[in-house]
């Protein structure tokens, strides 16, 4: 029996072979192919070991109904939206589970131009198409199989990330790169043969056995190794990266994790005066003040790849970000790229001769916050309402959780999507006694309410 457990918000994320196996990967191929009418569909996987079987029983579902197969291999998720609309393909599929633990698999689909399927953009209908008992009746097989083919698209993937900055303008940097045994490995490697830059690398060998814990830098117990080497390199800056490298989180040159909210935004306002920039509600004082500064127009929107996809569209954004470090280009098929932030950064740090501590550092003192603090809870509609509540005092907003704000500090709590957990960022105009005071305060709450 195929089982729907896996089918999240956004994409299927599962335990294998429990809630994703070979015989959900099949029925998915099938039923994508028939609701996107495919000509040509292009498929990928990341480095877990359960990922090529996956991938062999998607294709075969893909084939079966006449569709043309572009397989790009072991490769990262921002590779298939690459792929996809450089490659004019009528959709894709990557199959990953991000950031959860060894024994989860996945997929994420896009169709043409890489537009995202999202719980209501068609993941339900794929969902209800797949457990349908009349399945080989409605979603008949093609008179004659598709074809098949593998494609390297690293060549043409590596001009593109390229083009986003003057490689001349670039100093030589020394770098700490740690890919946590992740995808991003090959392509950084690729990458650095055109930089005058020297890279330390961490954990660089993609393994999906997980030697050194699933890369997750967002977790603060991973983070040690890439500080220490920073330190130990004496390097201007440590980059790292989560599996399949949609996203990326940098370390100074003493070793200090950088919030992804700090960063990117201004380097666009810069070059594109006047632009339209956006960003999700669990931080936003220090963009909106940067964007105030540079003359930029604000876009706010709720967080999630898809709904900031299409919003971006539709209100034909530059950049995107949000805090949790994923950051969208209008350029990359409006997609989410952990390569291209980190291009920028030591663009902007070449050509300003700032180090990545002097660039922030005046952004932190103003508007110093928490980072995204999550905790395991039974019932998290309640504790949103309770903390509504206590705080009904304050200026309230539910685009995205619970925001709370008053003159001098701001929350926000939202439930995640994929886990049993809330979310807590907190912040402060330039008071960290108070951001300490207000966490603690809040996380107590959290705690409080969950027991």
């Amino acid at each position: 029996m195929i089982s729907t457990k896996g089918f999240k918000a956004y994409d299927i994320r599962g335990v294998v072979p429990s809630d994703v196996n070979e015989e959900l990967a099949y029925a998915l191929g099938r039923s994508l192919a028939f609701y996107l009418k495919a000509k040509t569909l292009v498929i990928g996987h990341d480095i877990r070991l359960s990922g090529p079987s996956l991938r062999d029983a998607a294709v075969r579902g893909m084939r079966d109904m006449g569709t043309h197969v572009i397989d790009l291999g072991q490769c990262g998720t921002e590779m298939i939206y690459f792929a996809v609309a450089h490659l004019k393909a009528d959709g894709g599929m990557m199959i990953t589970a991000s950031h959860n633990p060894a024994e989860y698999n996945g997929m994420k689909l896009v169709r043409s131009e890489s537009r995202p399927i999202s719980g209501d953009t068609g993941l339900k209908d794929l969902a209800a198409m797949v457990t349908d008992p009349d399945f080989e009746t409605k979603y008949p097989k093609a008179a004659r199989q598709g074809s098949y083919e593998q494609v390297d698209i690293v060549p043409s993937y590596v001009d593109h990330l390229l083009s986003y900055i003057d490689t001349k303008e670039i100093a030589p940097l020394n770098i700490v790169a740690n890919p946590g045994n992740g995808g991003a490995g090959p392509i950084v490697k690729e990458l650095a043969k055109h930089l005058p830059c020297h890279f330390t690398y961490l954990n660089d060998t993609p393994d999906g056995h997980f030697p050194n814990g699933v890369p997750n830098p967002l977790l603060v117990e991973n983070r040690d190794a890439t500080s220490d080497a920073v330190r130990r390199e004496g390097a201007d800056l440590g980059i790292a990266w989560d599996g399949d490298f949609d996203r990326c989180f940098f370390f100074d040159e003493n070793g200090r994790f950088i919030e992804g909210y700090y960063l990117v935004a201004s380097y666009f306002l810069k070059k594109h005066p006047g632009a339209k920039i956006l960003f999700d509600p669990r931080l936003i004082w220090n963009t909106e003040d940067i964007i105030a500064r540079e003359g930029g127009y604000p876009v706010r929107c709720k967080s999630g790849h898809a709904f900031i996809k299409e919003c971006m569209r539709r209100e034909h954004v530059l950049y995107g970000g949000e805090m949790s470090a994923h950051h969208y280009f209008a350029d990359f098929s409006y997609c989410d790229s952990g390569m291209i932030p980190w291009l920028l950064v030591i663009s902007l740090m070449s050509t300003s001769g700032l180090s990545l501590a002097e660039m922030v550092d005046a952004r932190i003192r103003e508007y110093p916050c928490s980072g995204e603090i999550n905790r395991k809870v039974g019932n998290a509609d309640a504790i949103m309402e309770s903390l509504s509540t206590r705080f009904k005092s304050g200026i309230q907003d539910r685009m995205d959780g619970l925001s709370v704000v008053y003159d001098e500090w701001r929350f926000n709590l939202r439930k995640s999507n994929t886990e049993p957990v809330v979310r807590l960022n907190v912040e402060t105009r330039g008071d960290r006694e108070l951001l300490e005071q207000k966490t603690r305060e809040l996380l107590d709450l959290i705690q409080g309410e969950k027991a």
